[in-house]
């Protein structure tokens, strides 16, 4: 399932894009959306106790580590969902992408699937990420 409506259970400060701490793809991900979301957009690590705590609500967040997930308005969008929702909060030509969430996740997550799997080939695994600046700090959840 790629989106569910709970009950607000846990207190967060926006929407959260929970990634992979340890893939570079995932961390350039993160720096790309740091630069442009203007403040609006939180981030954890699926590896963190913010994703443990998401997944006693939100039972659809994988406990691996192959899908991006952004937790928003008590929805939980996974994988390409993710990407289109995470859109509106960017700027022009980015948030353009939004439009495209009505089309079939399960085509497109076939391309999302074969990206996961040679992520830490082609753009190699992290064991600790560069420290970020105080603005970006602000917005980095556990």
């Amino acid at each position: 399932m790629e989106r569910t409506s709970q009950s607000s259970n846990i207190d967060l400060p926006g929407p959260v894009v929970l990634y992979d701490g340890e893939c570079g793809l995932c961390h350039r991900s993160v720096q790309f959306l740091l630069k442009r979301d203007r403040g609006q957009l939180w981030y954890a690590p699926l590896q963190g106790e913010t994703a443990q705590r998401l997944r006693e609500q939100y039972r659809e967040i994988p406990t691996t580590l192959e899908s991006v997930v952004l937790v928003d308005h008590n929805h939980a969008y996974l994988r390409t969902k993710a990407f289109f929702h995470v859109s509106k909060y960017l700027p022009a030509p980015w948030r353009w992408a939004y439009h495209l969430r009505w089309l079939p996740a399960f085509l497109l997550d076939l391309g999302y699937r074969v990206i996961a799997r040679i992520r830490y080939r082609v753009w190699g695994k992290y064991d600790a990420c560069r420290l970020p600046t105080t603005d970006e700090r602000a917005h980095l959840l556990p």
